[in-house]
């Protein structure tokens, strides 16, 4: 069988784009690093929304990952070592949620408490929503997660030095609970990192709509990785349209779903018309904030839903790439307007950017780059004594 490792040009191209990635991470740091002395309480908000973006990717790649030992399919297996170096990025993202910690009296107001002395409804929140227990919360999500990681990337790259078995039908068994673990503990997560910054608002849907952002992204980084890496071989001998396809197809579904689940929040929160509901989007479509609102509707949805119905785009690695970019950049904008308006401290939230916002992603997203073409490289592009392996490979011949 063929190792299938980086050859000579393809180790070349993924130097380059580990070098461009760390010049930009250190670059991007330093700035955070003089940002912060001059303004902490913006540095941590800048970076919480960074590290939520980056962070989807690792643990959207981790759930990727899982999802394909558990349903199969040609699609999975070209994108396998993709999303595994994504989700190899769980440990840099633990140590990258130091500063989130760090920083909770700058983002969260129900840790001070003078706040929630006058404020019953913290009061009442204040069995969950305090920091030990944030604390505790916390170091379980990345033990689940850490845990998990080590289980199906280790049997992964066993699988590649020992053959198929037992670690097929491992790797099978743990994705599927994997897969539990995942939607239970990004329930919680994105409750206590993200939708607490606003205590008194609350969404039972939440957790699923960082399922979709997460989806997205995580699927816009497998297009235009396989196809940065389609010039080269061995993938231009075995990737074809076929596998393009059907990659395109699942970001068109995940498109689908980020649209319906945020769309499913909104309806139900319009049509309550609850006092304790509303603010949360009057916050978000005023002052600045309907431009990103509107922007997210058409340049998130409707027009990569649009593009996306072609078969020829989807097939094309020149037209797919403009689209699946669009996405993964809307995606950055789409967290930062879920947290971002929730730092105005009770005034009417004013669309602004400071620079701090962009060099948080910079640094966090070009480390984040760098281990992960790091990681790309370091392993056999495709997976080894896969038993879908062959099939895959013929899947994109015979269509």
């Amino acid at each position: 069988m063929t190792a299938y490792t980086p050859t000579p040009e393809v180790a070349a191209y993924l130097d380059s784009k580990r070098q461009r990635a760390l010049i930009i991470g250190v670059l991007g740091l330093a700035a955070c690093a003089a940002g912060f002395f001059m303004d902490s309480a913006q540095f941590y908000r800048s970076w919480l929304v960074a590290f939520i973006f980056w962070f989807g990717i690792a643990l959207g790649g981790l759930a990727i990952t899982m999802l394909n030992h558990v349903t199969g399919g040609a699609w999975g297996v070209m994108a396998r070592r993709i999303t595994e170096s994504a989700a190899g990025n769980l440990p840099l993202m633990a140590v990258f949620f130091l500063p989130v910690v760090f920083g909770m009296q700058s983002l969260y107001e129900w840790t001070h408490a003078d706040v929630v002395a006058k404020d019953p409804i913290l009061q009442q929140k204040a069995p969950y929503l305090n920091t030990t227990f944030f604390y505790i919360r916390a170091a379980i999500y990345f033990g689940i997660w850490l845990f998990l990681l080590r289980l199906v990337r280790g049997w992964s790259l066993a699988q590649d030095r020992e053959g198929a078995e037992p670690y097929h039908t491992r790797l099978q068994r743990v994705s599927a609970g994997g897969l539990l673990l995942y939607v239970l503990t990004l329930s919680f997560a994105s409750t206590d990192w993200l939708m607490s910054l606003e205590p008194h608002w609350f969404s039972t849907i939440y957790g699923i709509m960082m399922l979709g952002s997460q989806g997205v992204t995580v699927f816009a980084l497998i297009i235009l990785t396989l196809t940065g890496l389609l010039r080269f071989k061995p993938i231009s001998e075995i990737v074809t349209s076929v596998h393009l396809h059907d990659l395109g197809k699942l970001q068109f579904a995940f498109v689908m779903l980020w649209a319906y689940f945020n769309f499913s929040q909104y309806l139900i929160i319009w049509s309550g018309n609850l006092a304790e509901e509303v603010p949360w989007y009057v916050n978000r479509t005023q002052g600045g904030w309907q431009i990103i609102a509107v922007g997210l509707l058409f340049l998130n949805f409707i027009v990569p839903f649009a593009v996306l119905l072609s078969r020829n785009v989807k097939r094309n690695p020149g037209r797919v790439r403009p689209v699946v970019t669009l996405l993964f950049v809307m995606q950055i904008i789409y967290i930062f307007w879920l947290a971002a308006p929730a730092f105005s401290h009770g005034g009417p939230p004013h669309f602004s950017v400071h620079w701090l916002d962009l060099a948080a992603q910079l640094g966090v997203g070009g480390i984040f780059m760098w281990m992960f073409y790091s990681q790309l490289k370091s392993q056999p592009l495709l997976p080894q004594h896969e038993p879908y392996l062959e099939e895959a490979i013929h899947h994109g011949r015979h269509h």
